[in-house]
């Protein structure tokens, strides 16, 4: 009789343990949406890096720990009557062999998804400097949105640049048919590149590299 209680004790136990496990897995999946939606939102100003797997990688983990996780609770709880443990006691070795054999395939996704989150973060950073560089391209077929989707991007993250404001300085961010490139009145861009003022900068930047000054649309 005390080895029936503390079976029923044990199956009440790891059914617990299995449902904490599907709660875990579907916040996986929905960690792996997520991050799937936001990968497709800002790939514009991704550059083309395998990294769309890490995603895919999460839901992929999330789905089989809800199904797995939630066919162990069904029999730890069936486990709990004497009469109904018969007929999983066949299954249960197979079940405990594929439960462990889960468990070190998520230790070896966690450690992936984990490796990977560098590889993530130079993509970000060299997708937003390459697609700095046409920011002025509103005319440009296949670019027209460009414009859009960075001036979103640092509207929800409160960031500017890539590493910092600076970055605009770097890049002509005007469209040239606004700007007059024969004029002479732009100025140096030397003091820019030594850094000694950040007008000049800024002014270099709305100018381009050929110089010229801004003049108001028609």
């Amino acid at each position: 009789l005390e080895c029936e209680c503390l079976r029923e004790k044990l199956a009440e136990l790891l059914w617990l343990l299995n449902w904490i496990s599907v709660v875990t897995g579907a916040i996986l999946l929905g960690m792996g949406l997520f991050l799937k939606v936001e990968i497709q939102t800002w790939q514009e100003v991704m550059s083309e890096q395998g990294v769309l797997f890490v995603p895919h990688m999460l839901i992929t983990t999330g789905l089989a720990a809800c199904g797995i996780n939630f066919l162990g609770g069904k029999i730890c709880l069936d486990c709990a009557d004497t009469n109904k443990f018969l007929r999983w006691k066949l299954v249960m070795m197979p079940y405990v062999i594929c439960t462990f054999f889960f468990t070190a395939c998520i230790l070896a996704g966690a450690l992936m998804c984990y490796s990977i989150r560098s590889q993530l973060e130079e993509s970000l950073f060299l997708g937003l400097r390459h697609s700095m560089r046409y920011y002025k391209d509103t005319d440009t077929p296949g670019r027209c949105y460009l414009k859009r989707t960075l001036d979103l991007l640092q509207i929800q993250f409160q960031c500017c640049g890539n590493t910092g404001y600076q970055d605009w300085f770097q890049v002509q961010w005007i469209s040239s048919r606004y700007l007059d490139l024969r004029s002479m009145a732009c100025v140096s861009e030397v003091d820019c590149l030594l850094g000694v003022n950040v007008r000049v900068c800024a002014s270099s930047s709305l100018c381009g590299p050929s110089g010229g000054k801004k003049t108001p649309p028609q």
